[in-house]
C-alpha cells in the first residue's frame, strides 16, 4: 500500500488516507446569513464520495464582522448549528472525517459595517480601514472562537483548524507588518503570538479533538516574519497541544508571487523538522507521484489539495488508480469502479 493511502490517527480520529480538502471560500450563502446551501450539501459530500481521508470545510466566521464576504459560512450563532450537522451526516456515511476552520478576516473583510483588526491600517486602497482592535474588543472575540469551537463540536465534526494564515485577523496579530501595536499584542513575536495563544487555549476550554492551524510560512516581504520566526511560533504551538500545522504563505501585504508546483513544501518540510510537529503540504499538489513523495520522503504528515479537487471531485481516485491503489468505492459507484 502507498504510503499516501495509510491511516494516521489525531487525538482518536482516524483518518483513512493522508489526502485532506483544502478549505476553500465558496462565497455561496446568497441569504448572508452564513447557513449551509445545497450547494455545500454537493459540493463538500462528493469529495467524500471522491475518497478524500478529511474533508475540510471553508472559513467558517466567529463573528458576522469577521466574515470575507457577505456569503461567507459563519460559525457565529447557534441557527447555523443545524445545516453544518446534516452536512456532516453526509460526510461521515462516506467514509470521510470532516474538519471546520474557524476564521475572522480582520481588516480583509469586505463588508459595509464597522471591521476590526489589531492595528487601523487598510490592507490596500480599495479596502477599507478597520477599527484598532481594544483589549475589550479581543476578550469578546477570543469569546467568539471559544462558541465557534463549541458549536463545530455541537455539529459533529471531528477536527478544528485555526485560521492564522493569508492576512486574515489572528495572521495580522502575528505580523510585524500589520501589527503596530505598544501594549502586550504587539512589539516583540511573544506579544505578537499572544493573540493565536489566546485563541487556541480558547477553543481548547469546551473543544477536546485534534486541533489544526493554518499559517502563512512565507510573508513575501523583507521585513516580515521570517523562517526561524514562524518556527518558534510552530514550537509554542505545539506546547500548548497543536496537532498540525497547516503550511500555506501569502496575503498578509498585496504582493505578487510566481507559483510552482510545490512551492510552499520546503518551508513546510523545514517546520515539521524543527519544531518536531506534524505538518500539512498544500500548494498546486496536483498529481499522486507528487503526493507520495512528499508523504514517504516525510516532508508532510498530509496534504492539502484544492483546485485539484475542483476540477476533478474523485481526484483521490484518479491519484489511486496511477499510484496502482486499489480504494472502496462507494455501493452505488461499485459498477464502475472496480
Amino acid at each position: 500500500m502507498t504510503k499516501l493511502f495509510s491511516t494516521i490517527n489525531y487525538k482518536g480520529v482516524s483518518l483513512k488516507n493522508r489526502i485532506v480538502m483544502s478549505p476553500m471560500c465558496m462565497y455561496s450563502c446568497m441569504n448572508e446569513d452564513g447557513k449551509v446551501t445545497p450547494f455545500h450539501m454537493t459540493h463538500y459530500t462528493s469529495r467524500a464520495v471522491g475518497g478524500v481521508g478529511l474533508v475540510m470545510t471553508e472559513a467558517s466566521a466567529v463573528q458576522p464582522e469577521g466574515r470575507i464576504s457577505p456569503q461567507d459560512l459563519g460559525i457565529w450563532n447557534d441557527d447555523q448549528i443545524s445545516g453544518l450537522k446534516k452536512l456532516n451526516e453526509q460526510i461521515h456515511t462516506y467514509g470521510a472525517k470532516s474538519a471546520l476552520q474557524l476564521a475572522h478576516a480582520g481588516r480583509k473583510a469586505q463588508l459595509d459595517s464597522t471591521i476590526y483588526a489589531p492595528s487601523a491600517t487598510a490592507f490596500n486602497e480599495s479596502f477599507k480601514v478597520p477599527a484598532e482592535m481594544t483589549i475589550k474588543d479581543i476578550e469578546t472575540t477570543l469569546e467568539a472562537f471559544k462558541n465557534g469551537a463549541r458549536r463545530a463540536k455541537e455539529a459533529g465534526f471531528d477536527i478544528i483548524e485555526i485560521h492564522a494564515a493569508h492576512g486574515y485577523l489572528i495572521n495580522q496579530f502575528l505580523s510585524p507588518l500589520t501589527n503596530k501595536r505598544t501594549d502586550q499584542y504587539g512589539q516583540t513575536l511573544e506579544n505578537r503570538y499572544r493573540f493565536l495563544s489566546e485563541v487556541i487555549g480558547s477553543v481548547k476550554k469546551v473543544w477536546d479533538g485534534p486541533v489544526f492551524v493554518r499559517i502563512s510560512t512565507d510573508e513575501y516581504h523583507k521585513q516580515g516574519n521570517k523562517l526561524e520566526d514562524l518556527i518558534y511560533v510552530a514550537t509554542q504551538m505545539k506546547k500548548q497541544g497543536v496537532d498540525l500545522i497547516d503550511c500555506s504563505s501569502g496575503g498578509v501585504v498585496p504582493v505578487a508571487i510566481s507559483p510552482y508546483p510545490g512551492y510552499q513544501i520546503k518551508r513546510c518540510d523545514t517546520i515539521k523538522q524543527e519544531a518536531a510537529i506534524n505538518t500539512g503540504a498544500v500548494g498546486l499538489i496536483t498529481n499522486g507521484l507528487q503526493a507520495e513523495e512528499i508523504i514517504q520522503n516525510d516532508r508532510a504528515d498530509l496534504v492539502f489539495i484544492g483546485r485539484a479537487l475542483l476540477r476533478n471531485p474523485y481526484w483521490a481516485k484518479t491519484v489511486a488508480d496511477e499510484l496502482g491503489h486499489n480504494i472502496e468505492a462507494p455501493t452505488q459507484y461499485k459498477r464502475g469502479w472496480n
